[in-house]
């Protein structure tokens, strides 16, 4: 294979030779500027790194032993049957454009229906809600098709709550249904900001509902189903705290963490109250008291139907810990799950098993679940690798450095093979979020890099990031924003001090929040960067912040700053790319989605236009059917290829 790889970078630096090789059509619904051909060589050496599958635990059938997955064999992700560990995927939805990769599924107590999550906006994240009844194999929409409709919570005759923007497209107020019968839905509750509900309480009188003010304030409050009147049951804090949120959400992960408990008083949820890390705590209806000690900080949690047992997932570092415990927080006897990080955490209804979501290092998400009964871990689903024997890579390494203000800011370090000698070029890519968290993990197509161009990656957690205490997350919020830089400043020192690392072979890469990062620090390090890779990427915050889909404004003016306040919108304009783009000297490689609602495309046009202008070289590729960061597998592969062709230009030239 590194032959193959080291004939397309001949070619590519040859120049001439170029135009007369095979190339690889642009996709329809693609749109390039200043994008080469690329050679059909190219394609034929990175397409075995994309034949990559995983899967994702959506819902547990009510009575029997089997579940709902969302997985892609074909260019989009789809649900799927899975009637025992190990067991066929059996496709059951056909949508042209797929499904929702978000949680947001849930069976009817028969089993005879579930209700699920699917975007009918093509990429624009207008989440609808639809049953799909399992005899007839057909999906009925419950909602108006256009709104934005969050999960749904599902009672216990089968009424579901759900979230949604349908009254003014800013504010998500909660409604109920009878998902048979789509006309029985009902305002239940007019509400100002994003609010969702989590939970049913077991007598249908009343709904556990979550009010969302900023990434770092959450808060839970009671809704009684029969008059929408609203009681808050978390106690006001002088600092921000976070009720019934994962501690490490990821894009892909809602991250609800609460439940009633059967006698229908006691409620248990995920918080940050009282220190750094998440805890599970207990409502008795009057007091919170902690179950969960302030050393061990918890992911998220799952409380078992007959209110008995809780599975918790502690953060572990690198990877998640799932311990059982009772309902008084005592330690019970779990069998070892496989390292990595766990998500989707589900009990099953009637038995005695938790199932689960597992991303390895070497493995991507793949289903799992814990017999309790049996003592025993099974898995659901065996996802296909592709491209290179991860076995044969070395493993991820958790590196630290000093930033300039002392704090210590960690990422994650995937080297080339041995075999690769000398120093190493590095590519630096920026997770976005700004609240997510890198941790050694499966990373597909990025293998090409490593094993067959011999470049080492680097995924930093730089201040902002989440599991590292709540502090540390809010390191960046507001007018600290460039200190976030600052912490890729520390990270190119690092770099130059490592003997098996080329600091002048350095690029930077990121999507979204993690694209303005890599955009600022391309303009405040660009002596020391080959190039930068800015995805979905934030480059303006004042329009961005006022262009972004409604219903999401407020919670992003709380991390990043209000520019309706005069001295904060000079700030944001300030610190903007677009504002800095005459400084922006290195090549710039821009994706962007057309059907954008976080960062529209706006946002990547203006930067494009303003490089131009400046005579700095830039190659646009704009996904015409993509929304943020959601690309089906062809556009996918179109997306690597030029990436790779960028970085053999730019560090490998």
């Amino acid at each position: 294979m590194r032959r193959i790889a080291g004939a397309v970078l001949s070619v590519l630096l040859a120049g001439g030779p170029a135009a007369q090789e095979r190339t690889f059509p642009v996709p329809a619904n693609v749109t390039t500027d200043g994008v080469p051909p690329i050679p059909m060589a190219l394609v034929q050496a990175v397409a075995p790194y994309a034949q990559f599958r995983q899967a994702a635990l959506r819902a547990w059938h009510p009575t029997g032993r089997e579940i709902i997955v969302t997985t892609s064999f074909a260019a989009v992700p789809q649900l799927h049957r899975v009637r025992m560990p190990g067991g066929a995927r059996t496709q059951i939805t056909f949508f042209t454009d797929g499904v929702s990769v978000r949680p947001g599924a849930a069976f009817l107590p028969t089993g005879q229906a579930f209700v699920f999550q699917k975007d009918t906006a093509g990429g624009g994240e207008a989440e609808q809600l639809f049953r799909y009844d399992l005899a007839r194999g057909s999906a009925v929409l419950l909602t108006d098709g256009k709104s934005r409709y969050g999960g749904p919570a599902v009672s216990r005759t089968g009424q579901i709550a759900f979230d949604s923007t349908e009254r003014d497209g800013k504010n998500r107020d909660l409604y109920v249904m009878n998902p048979s019968n789509p006309a029985s839905r009902r305002l239940l509750m007019q509400a100002e900001g994003t609010w969702s509900a989590i939970d049913w309480s077991p007598d249908e009188k009343t709904i556990l509902a979550l009010q969302s003010i900023s990434t770092s304030e959450t808060s839970l409050w009671t809704v009684r189903v029969d008059t929408g009147e609203k009681t808050l049951i978390t106690p006001r804090e002088a600092d921000p705290v976070r009720w019934a949120v994962s501690t490490t959400p990821g894009p892909r992960d809602r991250g609800a963490a609460a439940a009633f408990a059967p006698d229908g008083r006691t409620i248990y949820a995920l918080s940050t109250r009282g220190g750094e890390g998440g805890r599970v705590w207990k409502f008795d209806g009057t007091r919170w008291s902690a179950v969960t000690p302030p050393e061990q900080p918890v992911e998220t949690f799952a409380l078992k139907p007959d209110g008995k047992t809780l599975a918790v997932v502690f953060d572990a570092g690198s990877v998640s810990r799932l311990q059982l415990m009772d309902a008084a927080g005592r330690p019970l006897r779990t069998p070892a799950v496989p390292p990595g990080v766990i998500s989707d955490l589900q009990w099953h209804p009637l038995r005695n098993e938790v199932g689960f979501t597992l991303a390895g290092a070497r493995a991507f998400n793949d289903v799992y679940s814990l017999d309790v009964a049996r003592a025993r871990v099974e898995r659901w689903t065996f996802s296909e690798m592709g491209g290179a024997n991860p076995e044969t890579l070395p493993d991820a390494e958790i590196v630290k450095w000093k930033s300039f203000d002392g704090l210590e800011i960690s990422g994650v370090l995937y080297r080339p093979p041995a075999s690769f000698t000398g120093r190493r070029p590095v590519i630096i890519n920026v997770h976005g979020g700004p609240v997510e968290r890198e941790r050694p993990r499966a990373i597909g197509r990025s293998n090409y890099f490593r094993n067959e161009l011999g470049i080492a990656i680097i995924y930093p957690n730089i201040r902002g990031s989440a599991g590292f205490g709540r502090s540390f997350e809010e390191l960046d919020n507001g007018t600290a924003r460039e200190n976030a830089v600052k912490d890729i400043g520390a990270l190119l020192d690092w770099i130059a001090a490592q003997p098996g690392l080329d600091k002048d072979r350095v690029m930077i890469a990121g999507p979204s929040y993690g694209g303005f990062v890599a955009l600022a620090a391309a303009i405040a390090y660009g002596d020391r960067l080959r190039g930068v890779n800015p995805a979905f990427a934030i480059t303006d915050f004042p329009s961005f912040l006022e262009t972004t889909e409604m219903s999401r404004q407020a919670n992003r003016n709380a991390e990043y700053g209000d520019p309706s306040i005069p001295d904060m919108r000079a700030f944001l304009t300030r610190i903007s790319p677009l504002t800095n783009a005459a400084r922006l000297r290195i090549p710039v490689f821009i994706a962007a989605g057309a059907k954008d609602t976080r960062v529209p495309i706006g946002q990547a046009e203006a930067l494009v236009k303003a490089l131009k202008a400046s005579g700095t070289p830039v190659w646009y590729v704009r996904f015409e059917d993509a929304g943020h960061q959601q690309l089906t597998v062809p556009t996918n592969d179109f997306s690597i290829y030029t990436w790779v062709m960028f970085v053999q230009k730019y560090i490998l030239n």
